[in-house]
């Protein structure tokens, strides 16, 4: 009571986080009983149980398999591109002298991470479509046209590469503030040893970002089920189904778009259990590995 009181203006800062978080995630947990539910809207919480047989129907679907084999095939390249692109530009970046262009690169990898899958979106359809920019070089050159996302074997590398392209500005920062703390003496012990570039980086700077790529990775496996709704949603199409369909887009079809709500909330139900066995799990193994804890 006492630290309360002593501290009672940060708990009225912390209010307004706290009743967003218990509007907008705790108090929908409600909803999730017409999972088992055959949920008529009429009727709503009222709607006669079911049990199980909405899991057992999503499980029998041929159509759910193939969906949680493309959220997490995507989903572990994603990851993997999320790791090793963002540490090879922070090297890259760390190795320039010129400090004004070690900030442009910086800035301008940087970039797309502030903007929207809505804006990038229409950005790759100008790009990638089959009348876009690229396809109007490739045709210039004398290719044939690429139907990047339209072609169910192109669109999952599409989204890959896309959504690495987004984020591993975010991902260098991270790791450049981690090579900010290697000692300078370490470079110039070896320098004095006679050390390429090259040498230094092998033995000196991946070691010692070891720990942080190591915790970037397992906080990161939390999410691999979170393969990104708003990229997906805003860029395929019925003809990408079969590569491009992710567990998120499978649940907004089936809950929103054709009104199967107990059968959506089953299938949503199902990757928040599995998520959040994974999210607990990434920490445990963050913290065995490198000591990381939430509090």
């Amino acid at each position: 009571m006492h630290t309360f009181k002593k501290q009672w203006q940060y708990h009225i800062m912390l209010l307004p986080g706290v009743v967003f978080l218990l509007v907008f995630a705790y108090f929908p947990l409600y909803g999730l009983v017409i999972a088992f539910q055959d949920f008529n809207p009429a009727l709503a919480f009222n709607s006669p149980w079911v049990g199980l047989d909405n899991f057992k129907y999503v499980f029998s679907q041929p159509n759910f398999i193939r969906t949680i084999w493309n959220t997490l095939y995507m989903s572990v390249f994603k990851l993997i591109g999320g790791v090793v692109v963002p540490v090879i530009f922070a090297i890259l970046l760390n190795e320039l002298t010129n400090k004004k262009t070690k900030r442009i690169f910086q800035t301008t990898i940087y970039l797309p991470h502030f903007l929207s899958w809505v804006i990038l979106a229409g950005i790759m359809h100008e790009l990638l479509s089959i009348d876009g920019l690229i396809n109007n070089i490739v045709q210039l050159f004398g290719g044939e046209q690429i139907q990047f996302l339209s072609n169910p074997n192109l669109f999952p590398w599409t989204m890959i590469i896309s959504d690495i392209w987004k984020g591993f500005g975010f991902g260098t920062v991270i790791y450049l503030a981690a090579l900010t703390g290697i000692d300078q003496t370490l470079y110039e012990a070896a320098a004095v040893d006679g050390a390429t570039r090259w040498n230094k980086i092998r033995h000196i700077t991946l070691p010692l970002m070891v720990p942080t790529i190591i915790l970037m990775t397992v906080l990161a496996m939390g999410t691999v089920l979170n393969n990104g709704f708003d990229q997906i949603y805003n860029l395929y199409s019925p003809a990408v189904y079969s590569t491009g369909d992710i567990i998120d887009t499978y649940v907004y079809r089936l809950g929103i778009q054709q009104a199967q709500y107990s059968v959506g909330a089953a299938v949503g139900m199902f990757k928040s259990v599995v998520s959040s066995i994974l999210v607990g799990g990434s920490y445990f193994v963050a913290y065995k590995l490198v000591g990381y804890k939430i509090f």
